[in-house]
């Protein structure tokens, strides 16, 4: 029985390779989402309610290009596993997996201030939960969507990181934060080594990007931090597995 396969066609009638990305509906997501829409995905835009989904995928079709909003929250393992059921009952495949959702949970309030508590001050349950949305919401995606692409025999899987995960440059402000983006690194070569194929999974670090994350005082623009993500996303065969990347280039873990 062949799999389903009801992406969008492109004009010369080839169906699109489909991209899933969470979180969206704002910053890099939705950013990611428009550039790999226009280089020929049908990407499927994820966010936690399917009213914000809707809002980013309406601008983005706006614009004629190939979109469509699903709900998706990362952090429930019902949600994960009803989203995935949906993608496999549609397409069979996912070809390109962008695990951009996640959040800075010390100052939830104002994501923008500047400074955050140091990690005396930070308590273990602020540390959860950034493990629960930031790392193990890509473990969640990756353990259900890893496998399509295996059958496949190519994908590519891009966890979006930070440099604040490095242990090579650690602070001590945004525990919880940094935490979460080093214990992904984990996650990036765990799954790595379950690749078959032309598969790859790797984190990129987007750099201190101007959103409503980042802030008004980021050092680099929305444009310049999607760039690093689309990168890793449309990897040719030469291109690395495991490997954490800013613009295209290795760093340090």
């Amino acid at each position: 029985m062949d799999k389903p396969n009801n992406a969008p066609t492109t004009d010369a009638g080839k169906p699109r390779p489909v991209a899933v990305i969470t979180g969206a509906n704002r910053g890099l997501g939705l950013g990611t989402a428009r550039e790999l829409a226009k280089l020929g995905h049908h990407v499927v835009l994820t966010a936690r309610t399917l009213e914000k989904a809707e809002a980013a995928a309406a601008g983005l079709l706006g614009e004629g290009l190939s979109v469509e909003p699903e709900v998706l929250d990362v952090a429930e393992d019902e949600s994960v596993r009803a989203f995935t059921a949906r993608l496999r009952e549609r397409y069979g495949r996912c070809d390109v997996l962008v695990n951009n959702a996640g959040a800075i949970f010390e100052s939830s309030d104002d994501p923008s201030t500047p400074s955050a508590p140091s990690t005396l001050e930070i308590s273990a349950e602020v540390v959860l939960r950034a493990l629960g949305t930031n790392t193990l919401g890509a473990y969640r995606l990756l353990q259900a969507i890893l496998p399509l692409m295996n059958a496949a025999g190519r994908g590519r899987v891009v966890n979006v990181s930070s440099g604040m995960g490095a242990l090579t440059d650690m602070g001590s402000d945004w525990p919880a934060y940094r935490i979460s983006k080093t214990a992904l690194s984990a996650v990036t070569c765990l799954f790595a080594h379950e690749t078959r194929g032309d598969v790859k999974v790797n984190s990129v670090c987007p750099g201190w990007v101007r959103t409503e994350m980042g802030g008004p005082d980021a050092t680099r623009s929305l444009d310049e931090g999607v760039r690093g993500i689309v990168l890793a996303a449309t990897l040719g065969a030469e291109g690395p597995n495991g490997a954490f990347l800013r613009d295209g280039a290795r760093i340090d873990w």
